[in-house]
């Protein structure tokens, strides 16, 4: 039966040539959205690293330089003792301008093995920067007072870098250098990965320092973790409270809650037009393949009506058309596969091959589900032809 169909497409193949191209274009542009949404998804369903709830960030500018590092300490550390004594606050940690969903990034590379890792963002923290966010370890431990002395040679890691260094191995105990490979520094520990860029973004790979006291004369943000009863009225008095701590300095305050939203916000407004788009696409193509099969059965009322004549039954008819739809749609398909199994395998954009393979399986199911639903009505009114009718017309 299936080599009777082949000859009978193979023999119509310029009015088919239409419906394959049409198939083969819907199947490469389904393909390319669901690999945006399956990518998004996955990333979206890791957990999340940290707790961004009640957390508040300030950004000021620098009231106070020196190159005294004894000057600098006691300056800040009457402003943490001042801003620690409040209630509402729980913990405080200073930090460098790109923690969680800032808009601010810093990255170097490391060197293991004589292999240089580029692009791996760093972070300049405090020993309460993981209380801050109730971070999870891992491995090892967080930085203590005990690392200040030497802060410069120590550092934490996050699960991403530590697999992509170290593999399935302990990391902790082991050295790492500097992107020149001039300076060594000991792994201390190893933390879950935190998605500080919004949770539709894949995790980076990421190491933190321990900032010394210096630092003060550049870091210009503080991090808050506030309990549940600071409200508004809070707020406003820790505005007026850090604006007598930092005179002359201009402060803002934010929530992480809200530049959490507003980074996933950067997202899903793009992928909400795109499933507009992908609506309208959809509806546009499922109109398009009725409309074909439609006008290849006007085209071959007498061909049904000669079937029915000689005996064909009604389901028999509509089961043809049917399966010369599905078999087309299979050999559409083969070549998009061909070109769509090019991108896990050359590892495009850089993106994991279970994206791809889940967005390949999806986009094969949902053409054969939309070119079944639209070849279902068609086929009925073809079996609902009268053979009479069908060869006095022809």
């Amino acid at each position: 039966m299936f080599k009777h169909l082949i000859k009978l497409i193979w023999n119509k193949r310029k009015q088919n040539f239409l419906f394959l191209s049409e198939i083969l274009i819907s199947f490469l542009v389904i393909f390319a959205l669901c690999s945006m949404f399956v990518y998004y998804f996955l990333n979206y369903s890791k957990h999340n690293g940290l707790q961004h709830k009640q957390v508040w960030s300030v950004a000021y500018s620098t009231p106070f330089k020196s190159e005294n590092k004894d000057s600098l300490s006691q300056f800040y550390e009457q402003i943490r003792q001042q801003l620690k004594a409040l209630p509402q606050i729980e913990e405080l940690s200073f930090s460098s301008s790109n923690y969680p969903y800032s808009e601010s990034y810093s990255s170097t590379g490391l060197t293991f093995n004589g292999k240089v890792n580029s692009m791996i963002n760093f972070y300049s923290v405090e020993n309460d920067y993981a209380k801050v966010f109730s971070m999870e370890l891992l491995e090892g431990r967080w930085f203590d007072k005990s690392d200040v002395s030497d802060a410069k040679q120590k550092m934490v890691i996050n699960a991403t870098l530590s697999k992509m260094m170290f593999g399935d191995s302990k990391a902790v105990g082991k050295h790492a250098g500097d992107y020149d490979n001039k300076e060594q520094f000991k792994i201390i520990g190893v933390v879950a990965d935190t998605k500080a860029d919004g949770d539709y973004k894949p995790v980076a790979p990421a190491f933190y320092k321990l900032m010394d006291t210096l630092a003060f004369n550049w870091t210009g943000h503080l991090l808050l973790k506030v309990g549940p009863d600071a409200d508004a009225a809070f707020e406003s008095k820790l505005s007026k409270t850090l604006a007598s701590l930092m005179k002359n300095s201009d402060l803002e305050i934010k929530h992480l809650e809200d530049m959490r939203e507003s980074k996933n916000s950067e997202t899903l407004i793009p992928m909400m037009i795109c499933l507009t788009i992908a609506g309208f696409l959809i509806i546009n193509v499922a109109l398009g393949l009725f409309g074909v099969l439609w006008y290849n059965i006007s085209q071959r009322r007498s061909e049904i009506g000669l079937r029915m004549a000689i005996g064909a039954s009604k389901s028999a008819i509509a089961d043809q058309l049917v399966t010369e739809t599905v078999v087309m749609t299979t050999l559409a398909l083969l070549v998009g596969v061909f070109f769509a199994i090019q991108f896990p395998m050359l590892n495009v954009f850089n993106i994991p091959a279970l994206v791809y393979l889940i967005a390949l399986f999806i986009a094969v199911i949902f053409i054969y589900a939309l070119v079944f639903v639209c070849a279902l009505y068609p086929g009925k009114q073809a079996a609902a032809i009268q053979p009479a009718i069908a060869l006095h017309e022809e």
